[in-house]
């Protein structure tokens, strides 16, 4: 089975939209009902990481679901297809909330929310899983999955860079009155391009009656993780590496709008040094991805790599803090700089991530004999999400502690907030990154030894095992 590239493109297709709808509830939820609505932060943030939880534990009993589905349209379309439509409607109501405050609201948005992580996980499995029956061919396979991630990660920057823009435009404002309008609009876009993208996917990328999926139960899936020492590290790095970034971009908007806000002269906006904030790091997160990474790996190890990108990345958060505490937090040149170490860094630890959980599946077949590439690698999707949900979670404890006053009851002019909240403020959205990034840099180099000489010994292994 030859891979076209009409396949490789459709398939591409289809992560540019999915991933744009994640982006979009990921970075914008929680300024959207705490900041815009008025809700708790602490109660948004718990819901958030409520729900985000139960949806990367429901992640398993999907993937088995799917894998058990037999129809003549392949066993991944349908739900790929029905998954969509179902997650682009419940999208729409997600930001386009009902005009309602207090506990009517606080139930609105527990249900929609919930419904929304429920139904973008049935067409986020499908998607990943089905490639093995696209391709039968090694090459093929990895490559489909590069181009999977780098969309995705297309399709994650042009949200996190245009949406607020395209929030203000439509909106016909910056106020909490005219963004909510704004919000409603850009959903609503967003929604028909993500059907538009997967009827594309669904149409072109054909599945064939390749090798059989194994269905290992729940209890069998937590075992191979848990024996696999190598796949339990990685898994690690990646729930400390993404919460951090999620982290970020959580609390971003924030920064720019209070602080960065603040010193901005009368007739500025915010939403402009924001949007080229965002830029500047989606920007860079694909290049880290698509060039810095190839470049640096020509001299640098795997392992020498991702300890380069973690410092990098730390460095990044403490130069943005210095920056805010002489007095520069306005200078865009600056955080631009700043910000395109910690996005370009995060760019190369993905890929990282990536072929280390690949490598710990090799290193997981030499220790036991069987191969659990489905269970490691749909143990991603569930630290990703268990991450993001941490991240939301202590964001909106954050915000209250510190004292954060939202401006959902105010027209044109920001809300000032005391010089305790804006340094706590600069503090969440730097510090804690730094201590995930640091925790990880630790547990890696004690415990990880999937190095590049010692990844090649076990490929020679299994090679040499299979022909005996």
């Amino acid at each position: 089975m030859k891979l076209t590239r009409f396949q490789t493109a459709a398939y591409g297709i289809g992560a540019v939209g999915k991933d744009m709808v994640y982006a979009l509830s990921a970075t914008y939820v929680m300024a959207y009902y705490q900041d815009i609505l008025g809700l708790s932060a602490t109660f948004v943030g718990t819901i958030l990481m409520i729900a985000r939880v139960f949806d990367a534990i429901n992640d398993p009993f999907m993937g088995i679901l799917v894998a058990k589905t037999r129809t003549r349209w392949g066993r991944f379309r349908p739900w790929l297809f029905s998954g969509t439509v179902l997650n682009a409607v419940v999208l729409y109501a997600l930001f386009a909330a009902p005009r309602m405050e207090g506990v009517p609201l606080m139930v609105y948005f527990t249900v929609i929310y919930i419904l929304w992580g429920v139904t973008y996980t049935m067409m986020d499995i499908p998607y990943w899983s089905m490639i093995p029956a696209i391709t039968s061919t090694p090459q093929d396979r990895e490559g489909l999955s590069v181009v999977g991630r780098t969309c995705a990660g297309v399709g994650s920057a042009l949200i996190q860079t245009g949406a607020l823009m395209l929030v203000t435009a439509l909106g016909g404002g910056d106020d909490p009155v005219h963004q909510r309008e704004g919000f409603r609009w850009v959903a609503l876009i967003v929604a028909v391009l993500f059907v538009v993208a997967e009827v594309i996917c669904c149409l072109k990328v054909k599945e064939h009656d390749g090798e059989r999926m194994q269905t290992s139960t729940i209890p069998e899936m937590f075992k191979a993780l848990f024996g696999n020492d190598q796949a339990m590290i990685t898994v690690l790095a990646i729930l400390l590496i993404n919460g951090s970034l999620y982290l970020t971009s959580n609390l971003v908007i924030y920064f720019f709008k209070y602080d960065v806000g603040a010193t901005l002269a009368a007739g500025s906006s915010w939403v402009d040094n924001y949007t080229m904030f965002t830029i500047v790091g989606g920007g860079c997160q694909i290049l880290g991805m698509m060039v810095v990474y190839p470049l640096l790996r020509k001299f640098l190890g795997n392992t020498d790599l991702f300890k380069v990108a973690l410092g990098l990345a730390m460095a990044g958060y403490a130069l943005i803090l210095v920056i805010c505490l002489i007095g520069q937090a306005g200078n865009m040149v600056l955080l631009c700089v700043c910000g395109a170490l910690v996005f370009a860094a995060n760019g190369i630890l993905s890929v990282l991530t990536t072929v280390f959980l690949s490598s710990s599946v090799d290193y997981g077949e030499l220790k036991t004999g069987r191969r659990e590439e489905s269970v490691i690698f749909s143990m991603q999707t569930f630290v990703v999400k268990a991450a993001s949900g941490v991240a939301v979670f202590i964001t909106g404890i954050g915000l209250d502690l510190i004292g954060l006053t939202g401006n959902s009851d105010q027209e044109g002019a920001i809300v000032a907030q005391s010089a305790q909240t804006i340094l706590g403020l600069r503090l969440l959205m730097t510090v804690l990154p730094i201590l995930g990034l640091v925790t990880a840099f630790l547990f890696f180099v004690k415990k990880f030894v999937l190095t590049d000489t010692k990844v090649q010994e076990i490929s020679d292994t299994l090679k040499a095992r299979k022909k005996a």
